[in-house]
């Protein structure tokens, strides 16, 4: 009886050319040589599925210098003495920039970059036109093709700040302007209520909800928040956050004043983690991802289907400035390292609140 092979995955490259991939959840894309049920096929996938073949070592004997596949190996080595700045990103900006660079190397691994000439010029074989081709392919997923754009020009740069490459094909490639507004979607007063009303307090989901809505912090430093961050303090305790992602990959030290309706949801909610207050059902604490993935699910279940995480983060700017917080008090409970971000936040809130103002004033001169 033929062995059934689980997680398989194919694709037909720009030549036509069969591909295949194991995608085995929890471990890393591995690219799987020649044709299902060949030697080297099989050799490939039976260590992939015992999780002895991590995807960068995948195919080392056949990578060739000057292949994308000697490129990207380069670009993604966190070793001590490599020169790559993918080392010092923001995790969550490594996990985006590290799947479209494995499934980069996945459909172009083999691909000669450029070719060296008898007289020792280099000429690139990866073009712009190619280049733009690609972003071209992603113009239906307008925040993928930027997303791909950048890591691909990040990663040619520094390969040619490094020598390895003689140019840089990704600059100069044009991507389709998404369309200016708002971003992720603010969540409004009557999504605030219909949330609650759907997970009571005492519930994990609105801890996750409350630690989101009452400190205004992205889902990356949210998922950090345990009880060691609280320090005691008058007329409140203080949450002490090292934010991650900030401009420039610095962090960001902000200390905010614990809202009464958090604490509260925090003394009344039983299962709370050891070092974090929200944990995966497996007693882990939730990787940024898996908590979007996770709150994308609670949203659903509140008939929120529009609105995310993140736009909690938005409704606490949006509160403040309701209330009349200037910018930078809004940033210094953010960490909003740019005061023109904040101002984007709450453009709305603003306007309203100008507009009741100058409304008033023009009642007035007339009474």
């Amino acid at each position: 009886m033929a062995k059934i092979l689980k997680y398989i995955n194919r694709f037909r490259d720009r030549h036509g050319k069969l591909r295949y991939y194991c995608r085995r959840p929890g471990s890393k894309v591995v690219p799987l040589p020649g044709v299902p049920g060949s030697r080297e096929f099989m050799e490939v996938y039976e260590a992939a599925m015992s999780g002895q073949a991590p995807a960068a070592q995948i195919g080392a004997a056949r990578t060739v210098a000057g292949t994308v596949h000697t490129l990207v190996s380069a670009y993604l080595d966190c070793s001590k003495d490599s020169s790559s700045p993918f080392k010092t990103l923001a995790p969550e900006t490594q996990r985006t920039r590290r799947n479209i660079l494995e499934n980069f190397r996945i459909a172009h691994g083999d691909k000669r970059i450029f070719r060296t000439e008898p007289n020792g010029r280099r000429v690139m074989l990866l073009t712009r036109e190619h280049v733009q081709r690609m972003v071209n392919e992603k113009v239906s997923t307008p925040f993928a093709q930027r997303n791909f754009l950048n890591t691909l020009r990040s990663m040619f740069d520094w390969g040619h700040g490094e020598g390895r490459v003689p140019d840089n094909p990704a600059l100069g490639v044009k991507r389709g302007q998404t369309k200016k507004g708002a971003g992720y979607k603010t969540w409004s007063e009557a999504d605030i209520a219909r949330f609650e009303a759907r997970h009571a307090v005492g519930t994990r989901g609105r801890l996750a909800f409350a630690l989101l809505l009452y400190t205004g912090q992205r889902r990356g430093d949210v998922v950090r928040m345990g009880r060691s961050q609280i320090q005691p303090g008058t007329p409140w305790n203080v949450l002490v956050v090292d934010q991650r992602k900030t401009q420039g990959n610095e962090t960001a030290h902000v200390e905010i004043p614990m809202h009464p309706a958090l604490q509260k949801i925090i003394d009344a909610t039983p299962t709370i983690g050891m070092n974090t207050f929200l944990v995966t059902s497996f007693g882990k604490p939730y990787t940024a991802a898996g908590f979007g993935n996770w709150f994308r699910e609670l949203c659903d279940e509140a008939d929120c289907p529009d609105i995310s995480a993140h736009g909690l983060r938005k409704a606490c700017a949006r509160r403040l400035a309701d209330l009349g917080c200037s910018t930078h008090e809004i940033a210094a409970v953010t960490g909003h390292a740019s005061l023109a971000e904040v101002a984007r936040y709450t453009a709305a809130a603003d306007r309203k609140r100008l507009a009741a103002s100058a409304m008033r004033k023009l009642v007035e001169s007339v009474s």
